[in-house]
């Protein structure tokens, strides 16, 4: 090997860059330690709220201490933006995946326009956008086309005012086409500007924000996040701030006797449906009912609580509005939260707004923010128009800051811009001369509605009150600083893990880690004596470039993470294997060390290089098509490739070599291991029938049991909610699911893990989307397992809203829409087609016989239809999950890589002796080559499997899964590179013509058999 003094130069130099770079992760940990010392020595555990108050004084010390040096010059603040990044599945937090509405946008671009061609096209796109993966803008421009006459640049559509630069009367729809496209992009670029500067402003450390192509979705990944609730309503919050004119109670009396007697009158109609024979009920009030009249309803209503069931049908919007009794009151009632749907289909009703005067066929109802703790929430009427647009909106907001009023109360008070402030100026104006109130609405919702006292305001300043705490008030300012959202923006995925669940994972991703490590780094000195020594420290090294490398790079480590780099180890053990057995081989034809370990290096590099680039070129496609945590599978096994390649091929030859120089003998193998497989020869193609016919059996069953029985798709795929919940005491799945379906009408769940957690999964109201449908669901599983839960444990420490350390009730919980279920499904299988064509070329360019590339193939396939089936045959009998999710796709490209990487192995030897011995037919060839791969084939199958079982054992729930599966396709991938690949490749193959039969074949490797031996 030429130049050693420069690669020992660079290993040393790279060895001690990714110390440096790991250094920082060790400062920032130690600096935590400490703080978590302050933190037990400062408060008692017996403490009330010691969680929120040891999370509060870590803070208080980490705060302290962020600029202060520790080591050489390093700061906490220093250390904690280099350290190596711990996923959402080590760390805690919450991942989620925004769908920023093209539809908003489109009507935003259109001025809101009611034009029936747009309403149209729009209503036809959602609709199709159910059953459709191609982009909304692209299936409303397809609906657009299809009504005829219909023009995108019309005065009620595109061609307006606020577009009048861009698009003009003249223009087809194909011109405006584009320009739309563009303006669609601009706006998801702001509303992503808009959600990274309100993610800054929040103070999470580590936040990875990314926009995900052109779907017009946005990926946030927080790690270590604890309060969920409050961060979901940061993301999804549009931060449409409006300044509305309001309707008073006297404005509306009449309209709401008058709704109430139609609301009356129809249900006595469906009375008399349901109950022909009842007697017909009749309405207390006509049309000509006073204010004295009204009073007195308002006045019973009151003491509705014993009247109910009667006052429902005689009264039923005053049984569940109450109405206030000043008629100056821009509140106009309260109702309870839970009736606000019943009072909002009173209120809408056509019959009953058709009564309204013309200038108030305008107006729209309203609710308030409710007080917290309370049951009943307030009803406002705003003065809308006909273009629904405010007088005065957010945009015109330059600062926003949390404050306190003069009495104490936590307010949100603005800054407007010379605009806003000269119309904030007149419409305060108007209100302070007619004695009327200004609604305050934000994201539909009426914070508060002021009246004007003291006179107009000018200078634009202006106050937001709502019953806030000091939290909820300085997410709001930092909205309002951050700008509205452009559209609405939907949390379509979502993943969250709890602090305690994220500890769990490390212990085992560690402990692991570890077993693996050892494993394996003993198995190579039983079985190669001091050349083992030497890969070992090989490996070592290589792992420490692994995790150098994840530092600098800044990439996350992740529990499949963990995974990769366990894997990595068992392919790094492969490259030294390879290498080992060749030089082997070389001393055994009599070469002397120094030559023989140079051949064997040089032999056994094309192996190593073709085995590995196949493998890399699968995780290649994981990366791309991956997301979350198996793009940090991807990216550590990727990165693993590399530092294995020049630890095997550089640093394992430093020390051979620098061993050897002296004429030192070195033994490749021990006492034990020797003669192990030595000389061993297998007709691995006389025994290709029974191959095919056991294996036909197999992917037949397989295919069977695929088309009857079907897979365990998980919500990656079909969409749906599933969660983790763990109890105090053990449960029965089947008794806790019955209570659920109870509830939810839809559940799932299966004991995951220990016997004392579950997972649950569910596709309730898997259409809607909103944080309410979450609190929704979260309530009711909480209602049906609170007798299963421990004493005292309430609905905030169950459902981690406010991230709690409890360790029980939801440890994790994962959302998946199902518009985004089709999508993940449709990449997975287009990674797995993808990988089978890469892979098929890779191999023809390589060994320049397609043969080679279809045997290869087949055996891929044979392997995941057997792996599919099997675990088609055992999901719901086996105590993990056997769920087909995306890091199901993840191990079965990894299965396929392996699989590719033992076949490799074998077509590259079996190309050797057919270049060495071009006159030996390729019945011979393929028997020679295949027997004498034996050793490394079993010997590296033998410590991956160490490695995968390692994990499988010890490693988490939450990846006992997708190791059940690397396991399975090891032990298959291993069969079919030898009895499927190789005898397809061979009955494909024109060569075997050129002999008589495979009978004589065998007699001519027979007698090379017998001269081995000899």
């Amino acid at each position: 090997m030429h130049n050693k003094g420069l690669i020992r130069l660079f290993a040393i130099l790279f060895g001690l860059v990714c110390i440096y770079q790991l250094s920082y992760t060790y400062i920032a940990s130690q600096i935590e330690n400490n703080a978590e010392k302050f933190a037990q020595a400062e408060i008692s555990e017996n403490q009330k709220n010691y969680a929120d108050l040891r999370e509060e004084k870590v803070k208080v010390y980490l705060d302290s201490v962020k600029n202060e040096p520790y080591f050489i010059g390093i700061t906490y603040e220093d250390a904690k933006n280099k350290e190596l990044n711990k996923g959402l599945d080590l760390k805690g937090g919450i991942n989620v995946i925004l769908q920023i509405s093209v539809k908003d946008i489109l009507r935003n671009l259109a001025n809101g326009s009611d034009d029936p061609s747009f309403v149209k096209a729009l209503n036809e796109a959602s609709q199709q956008q159910k059953n459709s993966q191609d982009p909304y803008v692209d299936l409303f421009f397809e609906a657009f086309d299809n009504i005829q006459g219909a023009k995108l640049a019309s005065p009620n559509i595109f061609a307006n005012k606020d577009l009048s630069d861009d698009i003009n009367l003249n223009m087809t729809n194909e011109q405006v086409k584009p320009i739309i496209r563009r303006k669609i992009d601009e706006s998801i670029v702001s509303a992503f500007e808009v959600i990274r500067e309100r993610i800054d402003k929040f103070g999470v450390t580590q936040p990875n924000i990314q926009r995900l192509g052109d779907s017009g979705r946005i990926l946030v990944e927080l790690p270590g996040a604890k309060d969920i609730s409050r961060i979901q309503k940061l993301l999804q919050s549009t931060a449409q701030l409006e300044f509305w004119e309001v309707y008073q109670v006297g404005d509306l009396i009449e309209f709401f006797v008058e709704a109430d007697k139609i609301a009356a009158q129809n249900i006595a109609i469906q009375d008399s449906i349901n109950n022909p024979e009842k007697e017909k009920v009749e309405t207390q009030s006509d049309s000509t009912q006073t204010d004295q009249d009204l009073d007195e309803l308002l006045d019973s209503s009151e003491d509705a609580e014993d009247e109910e069931n009667e006052l429902s049908k005689t009264n039923p919007l005053f049984a569940k509005l109450q109405l206030s009794q000043n008629r100056q009151s821009a509140i106009l009632g309260v109702a309870r939260i839970n009736d606000t749907a019943v009072v909002n289909s009173y209120l809408r009703n056509e019959k009953a707004r058709n009564l309204l005067k013309s200038e108030k066929r305008f107006l729209e109802f309203k609710w308030g923010k409710p007080a917290k703790g309370s049951e009943v929430i307030e009803l406002y009427a705003i003065k809308g128009n006909r273009k629904d647009k405010p007088q005065l909106s957010g945009s015109v907001i330059v600062d926003a800051n949390q404050t306190y009023t003069q009495t104490g109360e936590i307010v949100v008070s603005m800054k407007m811009n010379g605009r806003g402030s000269q119309i904030w100026e007149e419409m305060t104006t108007k209100a302070y001369e007619n004695q009327t109130q200004i609604a305050i609405v934000l994201d539909n919702i009426v914070y508060s509605a002021p009246g004007v006292s003291n006179g107009p305001i000018t200078g634009g300043n202006s106050q937001i009150s709502g019953d806030f705490t000091i939290t909820e008030a300085k997410d709001l300012a930092n909205v309002l600083r951050a700008g509205k959202l452009p559209a609405s923006a939907d949390i379509i995925q979502s993943e969250i893990v709890g602090p305690s669940l994220g500890q769990e994972a490390i212990d085992s991703g560690i402990n692991s880690f570890l077993i693996a490590l050892v494993l394996v780094l003993l198995w190579m000195v039983f079985y190669y004596g001091k050349a083992g020594i030497y890969a070992d420290i090989a490996l070592i090294v290589n792992i420490v470039f692994i995790f150098g490398v994840l530092a600098g790079l800044k990439a996350v480590l992740t529990l499949p993470g963990i995974a990769g780099i366990v894997l990595t180890i068992g392919m790094s053990v492969d490259a030294n294997v390879l290498i080992f057995e060749r030089i082997k081989e070389e001393l055994a034809a009599g070469k002397a060390q120094y030559d023989a370990i140079k051949d064997g290096f040089k032999n056994a590099l094309s192996s190593i290089l073709d085995a590995n680039i196949t493998t890399g070129l699968t995780g290649l496609i994981l990366l791309l098509f991956g997301t979350g945590p198996i793009k940090g599978f991807a990216t550590t096994l990727l990165i693993g490739i590399l530092t294995s390649l020049f630890t095997a091929i550089f640093i394992t030859r430093l020390f051979l070599d620098n061993y050897g120089k002296n004429n030192n003998a070195l033994a490749f193998s021990t006492a034990a291991t020797k003669n192990f497989l030595k000389d061993v020869f297998v007709n691995f193609l006389s025994k290709r029938k029974v191959a095919y016919i056991f294996s036909g059996a197999l992917i037949l069953v397989s295919i069977f049991l695929l088309s009857t029985k079907g897979l365990n798709q998980g919500v990656d795929f079909v969409g749906g909610r599933t969660y983790t919940v763990r109890f105090d005491q053990a449960v029965n799945a089947n008794e806790l699911e019955g209570v659920l379906i109870e509830e939810l009408g839809s559940a799932d769940i299966k004991t995951f893990g220990s016997d004392n957690q579950v997972k649950v999964t569910t596709n309730y109201k898997v259409d809607e989307e909103g944080i309410e449908i979450d609190e929704e669901i979260v309530s009711k599983m909480y209602s049906a397992f609170q007798p299963y839960l421990p004493d005292g444990l309430t609905l905030d420490n169950f459902s981690l809203a406010e991230g709690s350390d409890s360790e029980y009730g939801i440890m994790s919980s994962m959302k998946v829409g199902p518009t985004i279920a089709d999508d993940i499904k449709e990449a997975s299988f287009y990674a797995i087609i993808g990988s089978l064509i890469v892979v098929f070329l890779y191999i023809l360019i390589r060994f320049r016989r397609w043969q080679f590339s279809v045997g290869a193939v087949v055996a891929v396939i044979h392997d995941t239809l057997i792996v599919l089936g099997i675990f088609s045959a055992l999901y719901g009998f086996m105590p993990f999950s056997l769920e087909i999710d995306q890091a199901f796709i993840a191990a079965i490209l990894t299965v396929i890589g392996y699989s590719l990487n033992d076949t490799v192995v074998v077509f590259d030897r079996i190309r050797e002796y057919y270049n060495i011995h071009p006159k030996w037919n390729l019945f011979k060839i393929i028997n020679v080559g295949a027997s004498s791969t034996l050793s490394r084939t079993l010997n590296t199958s033998f410590t991956t499997l160490v490695v995968l079982l390692a994990i499988f054992i010890f490693g988490g729930d939450s990846i006992r899964g997708f190791m059940f599966a690397l396991i399975i396709g090891v032990i298959v991938g291993t069969y079919s590179s030898v009895f499927i690949a190789t005898p397809i490749m061979f009955d494909t193959s024109s060569r075997t013509k050129i002999d008589l039969s495979d009978k004589n074949a065998k007699k001519e490797d027979d007698e090379v058999d017998e001269k081995a031996k000899a």
